[in-house]
Formats: structure tokens, C-alpha cells, sequence
């Protein structure tokens, strides 16, 4: 849903205890003083898919709850293009965190669509695609006031592009990233589809802009290799959880060698393979999140490193809440 910046005050007015606040400045919506995540050199972020299950989920909703948190950066997933007026993608059973991946579910595949989602489907790809094809680019230069107005910048922009896109599409991604004025795009990486990256990677070439390819249990320390090879703007959207429920070891060696080509780092704690590759609060798995922000800190990578909320919300919490205490875990390891 697309709100212009006197409905957000409206909206943060009737959810928040602001009535002072004027709804033309959205700083003055949230805090006295606005947030700031960067710790010791060290960028922390958020994902917005975090904030999914809290109410009125979207792209204000969720600057709103970054802001509540204290953090300053985000990467944005579908919640922007909605706001400017993309069509809403139908529910398809996403996984979500109490429905980690295993072996099991990897070996059984890619769930089936049924025949009405098929269609459902198509009939949102050529809609998005006549939205995508129309939009101004002034809405996402909207997007970006309204989140700079309330202290916070929009670092990675989520999409998906394939093959069957016409160039425009392309080009579009790319205009739209920087319009709202993240330095990065991301995206799935596309397993097997080289001509597929190759095709990305001269489009991010032509706008001088990265893409960041996100993996699952498929990553290893070769993963990113031959998109690298194709293109210096393929780069790496690194998700460390995922990289250590794969079963790699070498997840701080990994993140020393490919330093200059991570986008950003997405940053969960789960379990490694032999342990059931849970998604697990802060400091309960085996993912190496002190030791990879601490060489971030050492070193001064300047990239991104994002929490991403993915284990079970427990009773009586929520996303907000959650997020709260996965970045004081942050800055503990970054003190």
C-alpha cells in the first residue's frame, strides 16, 4: 500500500503515543533523537521480512519498528515496491521460522504449486511487470525522504530478476535500488543459471552498482565463484546462519578472503548440520556471529552486517521485541 508522507503521520500518529509530534516530520514521530545502530565502525541492519509478523506489515510499518529498535539501516524486501504501488504477491506457503530447512526437505524438493496458484502467479508476474514498466522513479525518492527524515537509510533493495524479464525490468531494478538509495541490490542466487547471473551482472556494470546473490543450505566456499568471475558488480549477500547450518567451518576465513565482494551479511545464529540446522536465538547456535562482527570491527569492513529473525518468537514476545535483543547481542560482541 502506498502512503503519501501526511497518511504515514496519520498512521504512526494512531499506533504511537506522539499526539505532539508533527506528522510532516517523521523524525519527530518516533524518537528525540534518532536511532543509531552503528557500533564501533561496525553497520548494523535490519531485513524488514523480520518485522513480518508484527501488525500492518509494510514499509512504513516497518521503518517504524526499525526506529522503535534504534536501528538506522535497513534492506527492504516486496514491502517497497508495494508501498509504490506494486501488486501485492499472492501467499504461497513461504517457510518460515518454525519450518526450518533439513535434509529431509531438501531432498523431497521444491514444493508444487497447485494449478490456481500457477495462475494466481502468472496473473502477479504481468501485473507487476506493467507496474514495474510505469512507475515513477520519484516514488522511491519519496520512500527514501520519508526514511532519511526519520534518521534512517535504505542500504539493499530485495528483488528477484530472471530470464524471462525484458531488459526494461532490468533496468528498472536497478533504477529503483538507487532512487531509493541503497548501494546494493540482492537477490536469490539462481542455481545453475550462469547466462542468468552474466546477464545481471552486466546490467549492475552498466549502473555501477552491486548485487548481492543470498544462499541457503546450498552455500559452500565456492558458491559465488563463477558470478564473481563474470562481472565485479556480482558480489555476495553473505547469510552466515544459512553458511554454518550448510555445514562450512570456515565462515571467518571465508569472510577475510571475499571481504571486498560482500554486499552485505546477513546475520541469524543456527545450528550446524550435525547439531539439526535450527534457526536459534542469538548466542544458542553454532553460527559465529561474535567472531565475524569482531573481524568486521578489527578490520573496518564497511559492509552491512543485517539481523535477520528467523528463529520461533517465543510466548508473550514479539518480532520487535525479538529484534531488540538480537541487537544488544550485536553490541555486546562489538564492545
Amino acid at each position: 500500500m502506498h502512503y503519501s508522507r501526511r497518511e504515514f503521520g496519520k498512521l504512526a500518529l494512531s499506533s504511537l503515543p506522539v499526539a505532539a509530534a508533527l506528522a510532516s516530520n517523521p523524525a519527530r514521530l518516533f524518537a528525540a533523537t534518532k536511532p543509531n545502530s552503528k557500533i564501533n565502525g561496525v553497520q548494523i541492519g535490519v531485513i524488514s521480512y523480520s518485522y513480518r509478523q508484527m501488525p500492518q506489515n509494510g514499509a512504513l510499518d516497518d521503518l517504524k519498528y526499525a526506529v522503535e529498535n534504534g536501528i538506522n539501516a535497513l534492506e527492504l524486501e516486496t514491502v517497497q515496491e508495494e508501498w509504490a504501488g506494486a501488486p501485492k504477491r499472492p501467499a504461497m506457503n513461504r517457510p518460515g521460522a518454525n519450518a526450518p530447512q533439513t535434509s529431509a526437505s531438501r531432498a523431497a524438493g521444491p514444493r508444487q504449486m497447485s494449478p490456481e496458484q500457477q495462475a494466481a502467479m502468472k496473473q502477479y508476474a504481468e501485473d507487476l511487470k506493467k507496474f514495474r514498466l510505469s512507475v515513477p522513479m520519484s516514488k522511491y525518492e519519496e520512500l527514501k525522504k520519508i526514511y532519511a527524515d526519520a534518521g534512517c537509510s535504505i542500504y539493499a533493495f530485495k528483488i528477484t530478476l530472471n530470464m524471462a524479464m525484458e531488459d526494461a525490468e532490468f533496468d528498472y531494478a536497478f533504477k529503483a535500488a538507487k532512487a531509493c538509495g541503497a548501494s546494493h541490490l540482492t537477490m536469490e542466487m539462481p542455481d545453475g543459471k550462469p547466462e542468468l547471473t552474466k546477464r545481471i551482472g552486466e546490467f549492475a556494470s552498466k549502473y555501477k552498482m552491486m548485487m548481492g546473490y543470498h544462499a541457503h543450505l546450498q552455500a559452500t566456499p565456492t558458491t559465488w565463484d563463477e558470478a564473481m568471475a563474470q562481472s565485479p558488480y556480482n558480489g555476495i549477500n553473505l547469510d552466515i546462519g544459512h553458511y554454518t547450518a550448510a555445514g562450512n567451518t570456515d565462515t571467518i576465513e571465508f569472510i577475510r578472503k571475499n571481504h571486498a565482494r560482500i554486499t552485505s551479511m546477513h546475520v541469524k545464529d543456527r545450528k550446524n548440520k550435525e547439531h539439526g540446522e535450527a534457526n536459534m536465538p542469538f548466542g544458542e547456535g553454532d553460527t559465529p556471529i561474535k567472531e565475524a562482527l569482531q573481524l568486521m570491527k578489527k578490520e573496518g569492513y564497511k559492509f552491512p552486517a543485517t539481523i535477520e529473525l528467523e528463529y520461533p518468537i517465543p510466548e508473550g514476545s514479539d518480532s520487535v521485541k525479538e529484534v531488540a535483543k538480537c541487537l544488544s547481542y550485536c553490541k555486546a560482541a562489538l564492545a
